[in-house]
């Protein structure tokens, strides 16, 4: 269980919550309301006051890299620091079975990780670092707008996937423009509001 306690991001209100084995919370609000800026919080990439607790333990009791290895951050816009996409992938040698099944999932071929990462398309690019950021199993997956990019098909395939994730027992926290995909894959919401109104989460019907 992933546990956030008086989390402060930018003007927003303190939030507490929490996330179980296989639940999944949206993080909804309009542009510039701070979705991405608390996925970034919780993956220890920006500096925060709050208190963090991932099965108990809290976040300043683990090592930054073992953190981020157990909440792993997804961004909008992947970033990459190689030529091609196998060289992006940490121990891909030892992962590269659950590497390729990852990548047949989200309907990409295994020749994709060797195609210079400035011909592969937007889509491409997104589901190849949604395959990277799952390759090493994390506890909590922090996705923003994950199928921002892609068509109907791709969407659909990403979706399964996460569902799998969910039945697997992992957290996985959402920020997307998708109602749809929400309504689908949610358990709970938690809704931003502008600073003269609390945020708000609520508790939804299993999917």
């Amino acid at each position: 269980m992933l546990r956030v306690e008086h989390l402060k991001v930018g003007s927003l209100p303190a939030l507490s919550f929490s996330v179980s084995d296989g639940e999944c919370l949206a993080v909804e609000g309009p542009p510039g309301s701070g979705k991405t800026r608390i996925l970034r919080a919780i993956a220890d990439l920006d500096p925060i006051d709050a208190q963090l607790f991932l099965d108990g333990v809290e976040r300043r009791e683990m090592s930054a890299a073992d953190w981020r290895k157990a909440v792993r951050y997804a961004a909008a816009e992947p970033g990459w620091w190689s030529d091609t996409p196998r060289d992006s992938f940490p121990n891909i040698s030892s992962l590269e079975a659950r590497v390729f099944r990852l990548l047949a999932a989200v309907g990409l071929d295994e020749d994709v990780l060797e195609r210079p990462i400035s011909m592969l398309s937007t889509g491409e690019r997104q589901r190849i670092a949604l395959v990277r950021a799952l390759a090493d199993e994390p506890k909590v997956l922090l996705l923003d707008e994950p199928t921002g990019a892609l068509d109907v098909g791709s969407a659909a395939l990403v979706e399964e996937l996460l569902r799998f994730q969910l039945l697997a027992g992992r957290s996985i926290l959402i920020a997307s423009h998708d109602p749809a995909m929400i309504g689908r894959l949610s358990h709970a919401r938690l809704q931003l509001a502008p600073t003269e109104r609390p945020a708000r989460s609520t508790r939804m019907p299993p999917p």
